[in-house]
């Protein structure tokens, strides 16, 4: 007898969530259609409706299009039952959105940053989520959880085991702001969060095998095989700005050298820079106005840039490889380089039907990414039934 209430009680979760899915995906939609998609009994359709509309995760409107007889009343998702919070922590910035359940921005706050010891990251983070929260509209659920991208290893307790970049080790996030925030958090690599924001909202939309390149001070790789994220066996995948283009080359932060990310990210670009220009912006003001030495550093970034996502290419035979995170701030003096070494180097037949775009995104891939997965995890914890 146990063993059947308790198989009840699963395939009632999983329709409930199925039902859910089909509202969110197709909505507005009618309870015969939904019935009619699902395979449920009509009346198994209705209950459930009915305890999604009581729980406010969904709301009806008036009647729509008949086929026939009386006229059906529309189902829609309330993308304002709550809000999720989505944190990108870079190595020269922390940037963080409010987003309603379909992953609309509302509210969006950026900060520079110049040193990333933890307690002032943390620090940061805190008072960007406090006001965040100040300025949320009212809803039934509040705040339903907070996702932070961070540039390192995160391993599958979402503690960050390493961020070579920010000089992190052992971290436990996740954990502080749980503690101050009374929120489920969840940590992400920022390049599979970004994969993830670009496949939901941006530019991945309509491809199945995506490999995205955040490139930033450092570089990461977010692969997306057959519409799942790939994470690796422990979560680590996707460390590419850390593969050797070079190998008695320059020094890394991660302690080798010759890594692709010492050529080609943000942190070479600055280096080969005038020592008084510090920043990625005023190198995008001096070529826009022309300036042929500045135009030529951005050049020679896209040319190694390009090197890189040849040996991605000839791996992986992706159908769209994506460029973003700070660099892709620079697309019009580095994509033609990038397209020419792609050309030049990877195998003809891997180019074949295979796109390279920018980011769609603008900086948000990340933290649209993040704040994706609290939503999922949101909705999956609300149709489980306790």
């Amino acid at each position: 007898m146990e063993t059947k209430t308790w198989n009840q009680h699963i395939v009632k979760k999983n329709n409930k969530a199925l039902v859910l899915q089909l509202i969110i995906e197709k909505d507005p939609i009618s309870r015969a259609d939904i019935a009619q998609v699902s395979g449920l009994h009509k009346a198994t359709v209705s209950s459930l409706v009915n305890e999604l509309l009581e729980e406010e995760l969904i709301y009806e409107s008036g009647p729509g299009e008949s086929s026939g007889g009386r006229r059906p009343v529309i189902l829609h998702f309330n993308k304002d039952a709550g809000y999720a919070i989505g944190i990108d922590i870079g190595v020269n910035y922390v940037l963080s959105v409010l987003t309603d359940l379909k992953g609309n921005i509302l509210i969006k706050k950026n900060q520079v940053v110049h040193e990333t010891p933890y307690p002032a990251i943390i620090s940061i983070v805190q008072k960007m989520i406090q006001s965040l929260i100040a300025e949320m509209p009212k809803s039934r659920y509040g705040i339903v959880g907070i996702g932070v991208g961070v540039p390192g290893l995160v391993n599958k307790e979402d503690t960050i085991l390493l961020a070579p970049n920010l000089g992190w080790k052992n971290i436990k996030l996740k954990e502080e702001l749980e503690h101050l925030f009374h929120v489920p958090v969840t940590i992400v690599n920022e390049a599979n969060a970004g994969a993830v924001g670009e496949q939901k909202f941006g530019a991945g939309v309509d491809y199945q095998n995506i490999i995205y390149i955040s490139a930033g001070i450092g570089i990461g790789v977010g692969i997306i095989l057959d519409n799942e994220l790939y994470h690796g066996n422990n979560g680590f995948s996707g460390e590419m700005g850390h593969m050797i283009i070079d190998m008695n080359g320059k020094r890394c932060n991660c302690g080798s050298r010759g890594c692709w990310e010492a050529y080609a990210s943000e942190h070479a670009l600055l280096e080969m820079a005038d020592e008084e220009i510090d920043s990625l912006e005023s190198l995008i003001e001096l070529a826009e106005n022309g300036d042929p030495i500045v135009q030529n550093l951005f050049k020679k970034i896209g040319n190694y840039l390009g090197f890189g996502i040849n040996n991605i290419i000839n791996t992986f035979n992706p159908d769209l490889v994506i460029i973003g995170n700070r660099l892709s701030l620079a697309k019009e003096w580095i994509e033609e380089p990038i397209l020419t070494t792609i050309q030049h180097h990877t195998l003809g037949y891997h180019q074949n039907e295979m796109q390279l775009q920018f980011t769609k995104l603008n900086k948000y891939s990340t933290a649209l990414g993040v704040s994706a997965f609290v939503v999922d995890s949101f909705i999956k914890e609300e149709t489980t039934p306790s």
